[in-house]
């Protein structure tokens, strides 16, 4: 009975060691956007994990996101509403916002808001190389200066210059104090 119940542990330290390398590589998976690996690799590890311990709410928290991320919603809406009865309470409270976000609606987005990336898989490898046209900027003719425009005086509004007055008496005085108390 006891050499059982030692390979049984064994088996399971084996199998929560496979399942938090899988964990992390899904993880480093999904940061690079590959959601469809992610979601295999985290039902592979959630196969080893017990689904009601902390790691597995986790992992499976991780699996929603996946789930959205990989277009499949429904997926994601059905496991996050059983995640909202986890015995873990953050889990269960992760769950129940993450429910509340997947179950919103969605917005339509004006078509001028969206700017349209073109496919360039299917131009050839040549076609993909753009010619550069260099412009000589030093060109062989004089360019003449911009001609220049003369102000009219008697167009100017001299009734706020009366605060740069102030400010330049005010400016002056100042310094010639700090002169004065400086000898």
């Amino acid at each position: 009975m006891k050499a059982v119940l030692i390979y049984v542990q064994n088996v399971s330290s084996e199998s929560l060691e496979i399942a938090k390398a899988t964990y992390q590589s899904a993880k480093v998976a999904f940061e690079k956007g590959q959601y469809r690996k992610a979601v295999e690799q985290l039902e592979k590890a959630r196969t080893l994990v017990a689904p009601n311990s902390r790691l597995g709410g986790e992992l499976q928290m991780w699996l929603v996101t996946a789930y959205q991320a990989a277009g499949r919603t429904e997926e994601a809406i059905a496991l996050c509403e059983q995640l909202k009865r986890h015995p873990h309470s953050e889990t269960s409270k992760q769950a129940k916002e993450l429910h509340y976000i997947l179950k919103a609606p969605r917005l339509e987005r004006p078509r001028e808001w969206m700017t349209e990336i073109p496919d360039l898989s299917a131009m050839a490898d040549n076609q993909t190389k753009l010619p550069l046209s260099v412009k000589n900027t030093k060109s062989s003719k004089k360019q003449m200066p911009p001609e220049r425009e003369f102000l009219d005086l008697t167009q100017v509004n001299t009734r706020d210059n009366r605060f740069i007055w102030m400010a330049l008496i005010v400016i002056g005085l100042t310094l010639g104090g700090l002169f004065w108390l400086s000898l």
